[in-house]
């Protein structure tokens, strides 16, 4: 058995023979993928503290997402005028640059120039503490309840015409990728579906499911929703971007 399913066991039995719910710390994709393949001996629900979150925290035996043990800290630049451009990849190395670990960081939102930060509650007064300045910019941090509603992403509505709804064929078709590019994606392992891993090329999703494409971002298949003259489909999604 691998490190991390050895990790999700006992996590689920401990919940079971505790009665207590337990938590992962944040998990990327290919980790919630290795879990959703486990049958474990309790249930378990995902939460990355707001909707679409890619990096989640696993709780096991239950629990609503008020429990999941997830902090929010807003950086935000002390001088907007003079402050660089700060993008995810700045937050994130001055972050790890903190020797704080990947795996204690979820999601970190990026609106209106400043960082929305999801950490475990234990890290939280560590990163308000130490992080003074992000790239060239100095920052103050603050705890705040939620991320705010304008920083969700909102998804954009698009119709694409494809060949078929095989899975290589509509992400070739979402983000104008050539066949040969979409089948390095597979064997890179960086194609999943509702957060498990997919290597079969031609899955044929079904509506409503979550296609992330790592390096691209993800979409959420809405099914066929008519043909053109020529035959080919024309399929709606909801795309993430």
């Amino acid at each position: 058995m691998d490190g991390i399913e050895k990790r999700f066991t006992e996590l689920a039995d401990r919940a079971e023979d505790w009665c207590v719910a337990q938590f992962s710390e944040f998990l990327n994709m290919e980790e919630q993928s290795v879990l959703s393949s486990l049958r474990l001996r309790t249930p378990c629900t995902l939460w990355g503290g707001y909707e679409n979150a890619e990096r989640r925290i696993a709780a096991f035996g239950g629990a609503d997402t008020s429990d999941f043990p997830i902090a929010v800290i807003k950086a935000q630049p002390l001088n907007s005028k003079f402050a660089d451009r700060l993008s995810h990849r700045d937050f994130l190395g001055s972050l790890m640059g903190l020797g704080i670990k990947r795996e204690v960081l979820g999601d970190i939102v990026i609106c209106d120039n400043t960082g929305y930060i999801f950490c475990l509650e234990t890290i939280a007064e560590y990163v308000l503490q130490n992080l003074g300045k992000v790239k060239h910019t100095s920052v103050k941090c603050s705890v705040v309840s939620a991320l705010p509603e304008e920083a969700q992403a909102k998804p954009e509505e698009k119709r694409v015409n494809v060949a078929s709804e095989r899975l290589d064929v509509l992400a070739a078709g979402v983000y104008n990728l050539s066949r040969s590019q979409v089948k390095e994606l597979f064997a890179a392992r960086k194609i999943f579906v509702n957060s498990s891993l997919c290597e079969n090329f031609s899955f044929v999703p079904k509506e409503n499911d979550v296609i992330s494409v790592r390096g691209y971002g993800r979409f959420v298949y809405l099914g066929v929703c008519g043909s053109t003259k020529k035959g080919r489909l024309v399929a709606e999604i909801l795309l993430y971007k």
